[in-house]
């Protein structure tokens, strides 16, 4: 009986062995993604306000933004200074440009160019780790006491923010909690840490929570850091003209 138990364990680990789908308890990978992605703003229509703080050797500047999304589209107004009230960012199907009163066109951006400090175009928008990026379960950690599935997320396609993400979500809440950021050569360059103050109610009655702050820290100059505070999040509906380019650069 004992020769039969370890021949069927072999057999098993050829079959779910490397590359093979991995589940968490009844959840899998993309499942514990999409839930995550809900708390960091993968909503059908919501609207929430944003400061950018960075900190660099003392040095601190900050700027306001209000961003409007609708799954993976988002439009982000600065908000201030006032200097930079006629810009704008739209991301649409994960593209992305720069909009400005003055310009006869928009530009072109990447969600990987530096927005501010740290923090990079994609950052602000919405995230879809659950389409974007392959993920496998590593591994269980506890982070500040709270039970954790390690994720090795990787880039599906080129147009997203980072090559490869390396997340702590909770297991009780499904949010990300802590991040690490690599180069496709596999260097750490930013950390991220996350919390939820924030509660919405979705469609149907259903409250989450959203994501409350972002604070990212420079995997090199120890001392630069930038914070992304959420706050005045509402659910509502936002018609399609709001993230049409040829409506919005008129």
């Amino acid at each position: 009986m004992k020769r039969l138990l370890i021949i069927i364990t072999g057999l098993l680990v050829l079959a779910f062995g490397e590359g093979q789908a991995v589940h968490a308890g009844d959840l899998q990978v993309t499942d514990i993604l999409k839930h995550a992605d809900r708390a960091r703003g993968n909503v059908d229509g919501i609207i929430w306000d944003i400061s950018i703080t960075t900190n660099e050797e003392g040095s601190i500047e900050t700027r306001g933004m209000t961003v409007k999304v609708r799954g993976n589209d988002t439009l982000a107004k600065y908000t201030s200074p006032a200097t930079m009230n006629n810009r704008m960012v739209l991301m649409k199907d994960r593209n992305m440009w720069f909009i400005r009163s003055g310009l006869k066109k928009p530009v072109s951006i990447s969600p990987r160019q530096k927005l501010m400090g740290d923090a990079a175009n994609g950052d602000i928008a919405s995230t879809n780790y659950a389409g974007d990026y392959e993920g496998t379960l590593l591994r269980e950690e506890t982070v500040q006491g709270e039970p954790c599935h390690v994720l090795d997320l990787k880039a599906a396609n080129k147009n997203v923010t980072y090559d490869r993400i390396k997340y702590w979500v909770s297991k009780k809440r499904l949010v990300g909690v802590k991040a690490e950021f690599y180069s496709l050569s596999g260097k750490l360059f930013k950390t991220a840490d996350f919390k939820y103050d924030n509660r919405v109610t979705l469609e149907g009655g259903e409250m989450i929570p959203f994501v409350s702050e972002l604070v990212i820290h420079d995997a090199i100059q120890k001392d630069k850091v930038t914070t992304l505070g959420y706050s005045n999040v509402r659910v509502q509906s936002i018609p399609d003209s709001t993230f049409n380019l040829s409506v919005l650069v008129r």
